[in-house]
């Protein structure tokens, strides 16, 4: 009885010229992990990444294995960032909640780790998981909702290109309470636009 043919493993590693972009591992766990920790002050109440083998273990699979599998299909998609030079862990980017048919959008969650803060390698690392979104996913349209004090996430979307669309009060539960977001977004169209006038 002839096989069917595997599928080719999907790869959805983004480099750049300061840091390399991709999907999860479970070889990532220690690495990971060790940056949490040491993030704690950092994170404060605005993040609560993963900080378990367990909770690691459930980040993997939601955000790398259905991506891999076939992103044209993905409800998530996690990347880790990695610093080129030193090799080090930077900080990661998630799309969730991708909605693909007619609206093919996803909202965009992201943090430093660290030490890693401060030098340009977010915004790098955003660059590349917008090209990813809109070409790998064939988003139409990325939504980023960020709290008004956290201005240097504002400050990151902002110098990105992403328009401002809105306030929305007592959005999302943080640390037990609902906190207001800023909502960005950035559509395919003008991401294009931007990535050709900037080249």
């Amino acid at each position: 009885m002839p096989t069917q043919a595997k599928r080719p493993a999907v790869s959805l590693t983004r480099r750049g010229r300061l840091v390399t972009l991709r999907p999860p591992e479970r070889a990532d766990e220690h690495r990971f992990l060790t940056a949490v920790a040491a993030s704690r002050k950092l994170h404060g109440g605005w993040v609560h990444p993963p900080a378990s083998p367990v909770a690691f273990a459930a980040y993997v699979k939601r955000y790398a294995r259905e991506p891999l599998r076939d992103p044209a299909s993905a409800r998530h998609a996690g990347f880790v960032m990695y610093e080129r030079d030193s090799e080090a862990l930077a900080g990661t980017f998630n799309l969730s909640e991708i909605i693909h048919g007619a609206l093919q959008s996803a909202f965009l969650g992201y943090y430093a780790f660290a030490g890693m803060e401060g030098r340009g390698l977010m915004r790098e690392g955003l660059a590349l998981v917008l090209d990813a979104a809109f070409s790998d996913f064939g988003l139409h349209r990325v939504e980023v909702n960020v709290r008004p004090a956290n201005l240097r996430s504002i400050a990151l979307v902002e110098a990105a290109g992403f328009g401002r669309e809105g306030f929305s009060p007592r959005y999302v539960k943080v640390a037990g309470r609902w906190r207001d977001h800023v909502r960005y977004a950035m559509l395919r169209d003008d991401w294009r636009r931007l990535r050709r006038t900037r080249a």
